[in-house]
């Protein structure tokens, strides 16, 4: 079963590790918009952890909280994430990053299967929410399949971000196969609708900007890297970055700020992880 808690936390910023600040890129509307105080400011991330283990295969899931906790984040994205697996010490991953961390968090499972050993639970795997702001509701939907490859998802939470609701979705598309992945983004853009509002989706979609299914998401979304990011924004891999394929989407209301791949920790995970500082659209006033 997926999985949603509430954990009391606090906010931790390591400044010196990571500071993101509004680029050129992002044009003087929303940096104006950003000073008066009228919008909200999120800070968002998209991590994949490898279930918790480093290129070289250590387990070490407190190295990943860590990285996370150095992005001083609002809302994260996970790809990845184990529960109940042997390879990670039949540890509940989302649970113990959120207790960890003082996040609220949700999993969406796109793997449930026998367990490793007698009278453990069930093993899972998929993707994962944590998130400093209340998680209003959320749900997991399985994406189209090829038969042997592996499932995939799209995981979507509501936010309450400053009294306005926000959705943060994120997903996981298959590595080793195109036509797949196309059908996969297809339904994803089905999900969010023609023309999405305050609307993030972040994710592992293992593909370079310029192929058809990125261009697919880039219809109803903003690629953030392109807006406001510097450089190649290159994720993958950690140890010899040669290629994007981690992404941070938003939808046309919310403005981009700044967008930085970090490396605070290059051996924490196979990935890379993205951040980026979002100013999304002030809620409608009652008269």
């Amino acid at each position: 079963m997926d999985h949603l808690i509430t954990v009391p936390g606090r906010r931790r910023f390591l400044a010196a590790a990571i500071g993101l600040g509004t680029t050129a890129a992002t044009g003087t509307a929303w940096a104006a918009a950003a000073a008066t105080g009228t919008e909200e400011r999120l800070r968002v991330a998209t991590f994949n952890i490898h279930h918790g283990a480093s290129p070289a295969d250590v387990l070490d899931l407190e190295r990943v909280a860590q990285v996370i906790e150095a992005l001083g984040v609002d809302v994260i994205g996970l790809e990845e994430v184990d529960r109940y697996w042997r390879r990670s010490g039949f540890a509940d991953q989302p649970a113990w990053l959120g207790e960890r961390l003082g996040m609220r968090y949700a999993f969406g499972a796109n793997l449930d299967l026998d367990p490793e050993e007698p009278g453990r639970p069930r093993r899972q795997y998929g993707t994962a929410v944590l998130s400093r702001r209340p998680i209003l509701s959320w749900t997991n939907t399985h994406l189209p399949l090829v038969p042997g490859h592996e499932q995939r998802g799209l995981l979507r939470a509501t936010l309450d971000v400053g009294g306005t609701r926000v959705t943060f979705a994120v997903t996981h598309l298959q590595h080793d196969d195109g036509r797949e992945r196309e059908r996969q983004s297809a339904r994803i853009a089905e999900l969010l609708g023609p023309n999405p509002g305050r609307t993030v989706l972040v994710g592992d979609l293992n593909a370079t900007s310029e192929a058809p299914e990125i261009r697919t998401l880039t219809g109803v979304l903003d690629d953030v890297w392109t807006k406001a990011g510097t450089g190649d924004g290159f994720t993958y891999d950690a140890a010899d970055p040669h290629a994007r394929i981690d992404y941070l989407l938003a939808s046309h209301d919310i403005g981009p700020l700044a967008a930085e791949v970090v490396t605070v920790d290059p051996e924490a995970s196979d990935h890379l992880p993205v951040v980026s500082d979002l100013l999304m659209p002030a809620a409608r006033r009652r008269r």
